[in-house]
């Protein structure tokens, strides 16, 4: 006959657990059925029988065993579900150590100077021991007695400090210790300003280059940028493009991190600096065939004008617009300037009494100079004792430019007529000044009642007659002339006194 001999399937022959002692005495206990696991898969299927190695008397209490010193276990596996000719057999190397947690450090960032740092307090190695757990409190009273816990070890904030640690193993050993707390050194920054030149298409901004700001001396600093201290704080709204930050005058903020990624915010001050322009530089009024000169004024590093000039003045420059482009320290300033042409008086009509023209003007820059042959010039607008026929007026304001000149007609003057028929001084007769625009001839009464008109149909005379054929009483008459002067301005001209019409009754 055949004898089949099965074995139960030993995952470890040999296990050596960790166990942990009394560091008084030495001794400690183990549940020795707690290390199944590693002898077979589902160690519910099997018996196991445990001896002190040497002994042949089972220990009667595996999951509270008494140890003291190096032991050496010896584990019988049956599997009652079949005939075994032969044990599995399995040993437990009981190597006992006293337990002691072990004084650990732990450093973290004090950013941004707020003297408190936030720590992983489950990171501190406390021990080398796996499957522990820790507990930590701010006192070693509150450790002992059990209270006041600290409830976010993962996330705790704190300055530099003490804690205290209860260190567990899965054995159940339990051993404390010390957490030291230190604050990694600030990062130190200065805040820095920055100055910029404006933008000629918006002068209220300036491109700034952010990296030049010195905020930093650190070795190995890396920075961030920001546009507000709430962002900096948040990591939010980063300034990407740095290098050419377009902005007005303000502030912005850079983060600036250690190599150990620690970092400080410092403020940094943008100033857009405005166009610096010239304030003697001034619009000008000339004659416009006159020539002037232009002054920038002193204090500019250098001069560009419109004409090519690089002169602080330019002369000789007439009526037109010019620029200069003004240079002070890096920044340059464009500034216009404009020469204008005076405005010329106008006259505005021309009253003729008698001899006497009176000269009316408004426009240019007063006061006015008038004269009648450009040579002799004088302040009153009246000139007297002036002769018949075709004469000039010159007019010019306070600029002195070129005067304005209107040709005018001073008609004859006839003081009386005798319209008897004899041939000799019959009627007025003003048919000379036909050629002239809206000419114009009224003969008034006394009382302002007009007797007659003289025009074309007429032509421009009058024989002491009203109503057609009616001849008027002997005595003095008011007449009225006017005409629009043959010029540009077309000046009215306004002719006007007396005359004694003599009738025979």
């Amino acid at each position: 006959m055949k004898v089949f001999v099965d074995k139960v399937p030993i995952l470890n022959a040999t296990v050596s657990p960790f166990v942990c002692t009394n560091p008084a005495t030495g001794t400690g206990t183990v549940d020795l059925t707690s290390f199944n696991a590693q002898f077979v898969n589902n160690p519910g299927n099997y018996l196991f029988t445990y001896y002190v190695l040497g002994s042949s008397t089972p220990i009667t209490n595996p999951t509270s065993f008494p140890y003291s010193g190096n032991t050496t276990i010896k584990v019988v596996i049956k599997d009652p579900s079949s005939t075994l000719c032969d044990n599995g057999d399995g040993v437990i190397q009981l190597n006992p150590t006293p337990f002691a947690a072990t004084d650990a450090t732990l450093t973290a960032c004090n950013n941004n100077n707020a003297g408190t740092a936030t720590f992983d307090l489950t990171t501190a190695a406390l021990t080398t021991v796996p499957g522990c757990t820790m507990q930590f409190y701010n006192t070693m009273y509150d450790l002992n007695a059990g209270i006041n816990q600290i409830p976010n070890p993962t996330a705790y904030a704190s300055g530099a400090a003490v804690i205290f640690a209860k260190v567990t193993t899965p054995q159940g050993c339990v051993s404390t210790a010390k957490v030291t707390l230190n604050l990694n050194p600030v990062v130190v920054v200065t805040d820095a300003s920055l100055r910029t030149c404006f933008l000629e298409t918006n002068p209220s901004l300036g491109t700034f280059n952010l990296s030049n700001a010195t905020v930093t001396t650190v070795t190995g600093a890396t920075k961030k940028y920001y546009p507000s201290l709430a962002d900096a704080v948040n990591g939010t709204n980063e300034i990407l493009n740095f290098l050419t930050y377009t902005a007005p005058s303000g502030v912005i903020y850079i983060k600036v991190f250690n190599a150990q990624g620690c970092y400080t915010i410092a403020k940094v001050t943008l100033t857009v600096l405005a166009p610096v322009l010239s304030s003697v530089l001034k619009d000008k009024i000339i004659c416009i065939e006159d020539k002037t000169t232009l002054d920038a004024g002193p204090g500019f590093t250098s001069y560009l004008w419109s004409t090519g000039a690089t002169t602080q003045t330019i002369s000789n420059v007439g009526v037109e617009t010019y620029w200069v482009k003004l240079k002070t320290g890096d920044c340059t300033a464009l500034q216009t300037v404009k020469v204008y042409a005076s405005e010329q008086p106008v006259v505005t009509t021309i009253d003729i009494s008698a001899n006497t023209v009176t000269v009316f003007a408004n426009g240019g820059t007063p006061p006015y100079q008038y004269s009648m042959d450009n040579i002799n010039w004088q302040d009153s607008n009246v000139f007297n004792n002036v002769a018949r026929g075709e004469t000039k007026i010159f007019v010019k304001d306070s600029y002195d430019c070129e005067p304005i000149e209107i040709n005018i007609t001073v008609p004859n003057l006839i003081n009386v007529i005798t319209p008897n028929g004899d041939g000799v001084n019959d009627a007025i007769d003003y048919s000379a000044l036909s050629n002239k625009k809206n000419l114009q001839i009224g003969i008034f009464d006394r009382y302002g009642y007009k007797l007659f008109q003289a025009d074309k149909s007429n032509r421009y005379t009058w024989d002491g007659t009203t109503n057609g054929s009616k001849k008027v009483p002997t005595g003095n008459y008011w007449y009225s002339i006017t005409w629009n002067e043959n010029n540009s301005k077309n000046t009215p001209i306004k002719f006007s006194g007396w005359i004694m019409v003599k009738n025979r009754e």
